[in-house]
């Protein structure tokens, strides 16, 4: 009797932890089809003269990123392959992953990933979860619905949107330029009670080599939520369907100081940017 009622709890166990899989998955899937719905059925397309009032650095950086007509699609699909760091600087631990995200600035992302080798790690970050199983089905972390998580989901989405979504960054509302100097631009965005600036570092052309902002983050020795560094270099970059985007992008915590390494390093396979659906 005790092995029947030992083999009935575990396959309990099993049921319950598919069905929150399943809940997971379709949690994704809506809030991809939610943020996918967001891109505009009849686009403008790019004229200079909507940035002519910026500050140089910034216009030079739309001028690089978006060429004259190209219809203004602010929502972007990337896949990607890479590694990120279960680790620290010392013992990095990479993992090999792929992964496929999409962006819509300011309302949100789905970041979705496993791991390609060694344990099965698989799960998905967006603006109001951070869910991970390994083996596909046992929880190892669980994160958000509550201000901190949001606050820090909004400061890597729209950083990453200034790497490949610029249409979303264009000026109107909620969306403020300045220039720092001649090499980088600074993009505010607000989005209800949320606000992140962004600085962007550039070369002569235009290219955004660095993007680097203060990250409300308890990626920290004291696990507190505070602000702190975090940046991204970027670097072979091409030409999507009327875009310059960077296809390697290397990232982590406290840029530009003695504690920095990418923890999460990606190479993009395809960016897309997805017609609206009615």
């Amino acid at each position: 009797m005790a092995v029947l009622i030992g083999i009935g709890t575990v396959l309990l166990c099993v049921s319950a932890l598919a069905l929150l899989v399943v809940h997971d998955r379709r949690a994704d899937r809506a809030e991809w089809d939610r943020l996918a719905a967001l891109q505009p059925a009849d686009p403008a397309r790019f004229d200079p003269e909507m940035v002519a009032d910026l500050p140089e650095p910034a216009r030079r950086y739309f001028r690089f990123a978006i060429q004259t007509g190209t219809p203004l699609l602010p929502v972007s699909e990337i896949d990607m392959t890479g590694k990120f760091s279960l680790g620290s600087k010392q013992a990095p631990a990479y993992r090999l992953m792929e992964a496929r995200q999409i962006l819509s600035v300011p309302e949100g992302f789905v970041w979705a990933m496993r791991t390609r080798k060694g344990m099965p790690l698989s799960g998905s970050d967006s603006a109001f979860w951070t869910r991970f199983r390994i083996f596909g089905l046992i929880p190892v972390g669980r994160l958000g619905g509550n201000p901190d998580h949001r606050r820090s989901a909004f400061g890597r989405y729209v950083a990453e949107a200034a790497i490949w979504s610029p249409a979303a960054l264009l000026p109107g509302p909620g969306v403020s330029w300045e220039a720092v100097d001649h090499s980088t631009a600074r993009v505010t965005v607000r989005h209800g009670a949320l606000s992140q600036t962004v600085d962007l570092t550039l070369d002569e052309e235009g290219k955004p080599v660095v993007v680097s902002f203060q990250r409300w983050s308890d990626a920290n020795p004291d696990r507190i939520h505070r602000l702190q560094p975090f940046g991204a270099t970027l670097s072979e970059f091409r030409e999507v369907g009327g875009y310059r985007l960077a296809f390697h992008v290397e990232a982590g915590n406290m840029f530009g100081t003695e504690a920095y390494f990418p923890f999460f390093i990606a190479d993009v396979s395809e960016i897309r940017f997805p017609r609206a659906v009615r």
